[in-house]
């Protein structure tokens, strides 16, 4: 599945979210899901550099996000959705 977005694989395990990068998936803790939903009402602009600096912890998965946003076509409807994703967790 193309695009970016949360999935949740289950409870008390040590990762119960991941993050979908395209065909790619990262592992988010429990703490960036809970710092991540405290946000989750700001600007989506502001909202997209904090999803990138928490979940792209790496310069390559930085790009692989900022990438599928560019192939979304629309990255403010994306992002917006991620963030009323991040508030169902």
């Amino acid at each position: 599945m193309k695009g970016l977005r949360f999935e949740r694989i289950g409870n008390g395990r040590y990762y119960n979210v991941v993050f979908h990068i395209g065909s790619t998936y990262v592992p988010v803790s429990d703490e960036t899901v809970e710092e991540l939903k405290v946000q989750s009402l700001i600007p989506p602009e502001r909202f997209l550099d904090l999803l990138v600096d928490r979940v792209g912890y790496t310069s390559y998965l930085k790009d692989q996000i900022k990438d599928e946003l560019t192939n979304s076509g629309d990255s403010i409807t994306q992002i917006t959705v991620l963030q009323g994703a991040i508030r169902e967790l």
